[in-house]
């Protein structure tokens, strides 16, 4: 019940018109430095992709238009956020509650609180203005039929690009370092392991490899009657996961960093696109490519990654059709079940 209140009022206050997708909202987040620098046809190049969350400016504008649930029943965006991280990570974060004013979890002895979707200690409150918001955005269930964009929302993603590279987020790390136990490249080594993943190595961080043991056993069950599901199997060429780096152009950390992102990349896209910014390359009007001309996954496997926490990129207005991302608390802030949580 908590959980279906939660998504009720998500989808009246974090759900921005014509910013995400053609679902929701979003804004981008986009390759490392030295990373995706050509495009992806018939031989993609071995890379590590982040994906598009929304824009931090798009998200602060919006909310300060929406004024409080009128239903006292329902939570504050707050303490959604902040219950479904406990919820999320219930082997690293204690519950949330409310204290100075604000919704906090600790994790691992210290309280890091929502001020103002920031996650921040308490020793880095005063200094809040410096970061951006983090990413809690509602992510749809089901990919939405797919809409030509219309002349002002081809506007609205050219601005938005256009100021990501003029102004690069900057959201701080803290939270994620903590949760992840990794704040240096080297605490980051030290938490991935190499696992075997559909029969290519891979290195993860060593707390998401049950979840992607049981995504690989379901989706293996699926191929065994599904010729698709089969064919993706077969088609994989590499599988991208741990690399300590920041996400292009911005000073936001990659969850590719904790080794809690992973791209599974086709040995061949016949000419579909995979991600917005190696599209971006050939096309300045990357959004105007249908579904059609972009290279999915089998639903089935974009289901069972949802079903253990990860979200797709290809669901985002700034597609990147290759990468799956653990965020089980952006599953449960949309009100999507989850078949296993730790």
């Amino acid at each position: 019940m908590f959980y279906h209140k939660i998504y009720r009022f998500l989808q009246g206050v974090i759900i921005l018109p014509g910013v995400f997708l053609f679902i929701a909202p979003s804004g981008a987040f986009g390759m490392g430095n030295n990373q995706k620098l050509r495009p992806s046809h018939a031989e993609p190049a071995p890379a590590f992709s982040d994906g598009l969350e929304p824009l931090a400016e798009a998200i602060q504008a919006e909310q300060a238009q929406v004024p409080p649930a009128a239903n006292p029943e329902l939570p504050s965006r707050e303490e959604a956020v902040m219950k479904a991280l406990a919820a999320a990570y219930p082997d690293r974060a204690g519950s949330a509650e409310y204290r100075n004013g604000d919704w906090a979890i600790p994790v691992r002895g210290v309280f890091y609180y929502y001020a103002g979707g920031r996650l921040l200690p308490e020793d880095l409150l005063a200094r809040a203005e410096e970061y951006d918001p983090q990413p809690f955005y509602s992510y749809p269930a089901e990919l939405p039929p797919w809409k030509a964009p219309e002349p002002e929302d081809a506007d609205r993603y050219r601005n938005f690009t256009e100021r990501r590279q003029a102004h690069p987020p900057k959201r701080s790390h803290h939270f994620y370092d903590a949760l992840w136990r990794a704040s240096t490249k080297e605490e980051a080594y030290d938490r991935v392991k190499t696992i075997r993943l559909f029969g290519r190595s891979v290195m993860v961080h060593y707390s998401i490899m049950e979840e992607l043991a049981l995504v690989e056993e379901r989706i293996l069950t699926e191929a065994k009657t599904n010729p698709a599901v089969r064919q993706w199997i077969n088609s994989l060429s590499t599988l991208d996961s741990w690399n300590w780096r920041s996400i292009a152009d911005t000073q936001s950390r990659s969850f590719h960093a904790y080794g809690a992102a992973i791209d599974l990349l086709p040995a061949s896209t016949g000419g579909r696109e995979t991600y917005w910014l190696w599209t971006a390359r050939s096309n300045a009007e990357w959004w105007t490519i249908p579904y059609e001309k972009r290279f999915h996954p089998p639903d089935a496997v974009i289901k069972a990654f949802e079903a253990y926490g990860f979200i797709w990129g290809g669901k985002w207005l700034f597609y990147d059709t290759m990468h799956f991302e653990y965020r089980p608390e952006i599953i449960i802030l949309s009100g999507m079940s989850l078949s296993n949580l730790r």
